[in-house]
């Protein structure tokens, strides 16, 4: 019992950290991660080994961002595409229900953190994709 409360208690100090970057957005971004991204993709960033992708240093991250944006509003299915070189057998539920300006947010923080370095993702890019896949 020890143990578990020492992991959630390290796991929430680092998304905390992550709220504190001085930028809105990323900082907005985090608070959405931890609601609707942690439990998959782990406080980390590390996803869950054989389940789910890790968000760490990762092509389909740091990559196109018009198909990362496509694979929150669509979400994913099990094992279809592989994500560099490995396949994951859990779905990602579509988050399109998200504002255009959460799935910015929560864009710019995932290809900001956990070691990736990738340009911000834009609202009005978003909005464009979202009105693409109508």
């Amino acid at each position: 019992m020890q143990y578990l409360l020492t992991a959630f208690l390290g796991a929430a100090s680092l998304c905390f950290a992550a709220t504190q970057s001085g930028d809105p957005s990323k900082d907005r971004g985090a608070i959405v991660y931890k609601q609707f991204c942690l439990a998959c993709h782990q406080a980390d960033g590390s996803g869950v080994p054989m389940a789910n992708p890790p968000l760490v240093r990762t092509s389909y991250v740091t990559g196109d961002k018009r198909k990362l944006i496509t694979w929150v509003l669509k979400g994913t299915s099990a094992g279809k595409e592989p994500i560099d070189g490995k396949r994951y057998p859990n779905n990602m539920a579509p988050m399109s229900f998200l504002t255009d300006q959460q799935i910015a947010d929560v864009l710019t923080y995932i290809r900001s953190s956990f070691g990736n370095q990738a340009p911000a993702v834009s609202r009005v890019e978003v909005k464009k994709m979202r009105d693409a896949l109508k």
